[in-house]
């Protein structure tokens, strides 16, 4: 079960949490066949993955693991298959969260996810622009300093400043997207973020497919 070459198949994660479905639907407005699934099978054949995640760190690296989905998000990532996190589920990425002392994240990228700065409102729940945009495919055809739309309390902290590719301020410059190899992930959503938001789903349907193609070759 794949998805076309004009629209790739894109598995969202489906581990029980939040409104997953929101990233699902934005995903399909431009373009992908992107189904919302625990499905072991079809997330092992699907062009890309995407992990969304809302709320509590620790909630949501237990639920994942209780939906026994730990495994496909290393294995998706192992096979070199654009990846997708957003939200709680970047930080998910990362090897731990001052949120939930004890509980493990992912570990795929060296870090940590630090409470935002105390002189600032907890959660940020705002529009606020990207800054630091390094050149990334999944950035094409921005404005320069594009608004996006975040709801957070915490942030990552990561021990290689290389992964970051973009910022915004909030009391402090804090990371608002990072990319490593075959991830690329977002603390804002994309997919509640107007216009601009939906050019960087595009961006990374259109990733998805040109790498279909290429690995077929």
């Amino acid at each position: 079960m794949t998805g076309s070459d004009s629209q790739p198949l894109i598995a969202v994660l489906d581990y029980g949490i939040g409104n997953l479905r929101s990233a699902q639907k934005g995903l399909q407005f431009v373009g992908a066949d992107a189904r919302l699934t625990s499905d072991l099978k079809l997330i092992a054949e699907a062009d890309a993955v995407v992990l969304p995640g809302v709320g509590n760190f620790g909630a949501c690296m237990t639920a994942l693991r209780q939906a026994k989905l730990e495994d496909s998000v290393h294995e998706a990532i192992e096979s070199s298959r654009p990846f997708l996190g957003i939200c709680v589920g970047m930080q998910m990425l990362f090897e731990s969260s001052q949120e939930s002392p004890g509980v493990s994240g992912l570990g795929l990228v060296k870090g940590e996810i630090c409470w935002l700065p105390a002189d600032v409102q907890k959660p940020q729940m705002q529009w606020n622009q990207l800054k630091t945009l390094k050149q990334d495919d999944l950035f094409a055809g921005l404005e320069q300093n594009p608004w996006m739309y975040f709801v957070h309390s915490l942030s990552a902290v990561a021990k290689d400043d290389s992964v970051v590719v973009a910022t915004c301020s909030y009391g402090s410059d804090l990371v608002a997207a990072i990319r490593l190899n075959n991830i690329f992930a977002t603390q804002f959503h994309p997919e509640k973020s107007a216009t601009e938001g939906l050019k960087i789903l595009k961006n990374f349907v259109a990733t998805c497919g040109a790498n279909r193609v290429a690995t077929k070759v």
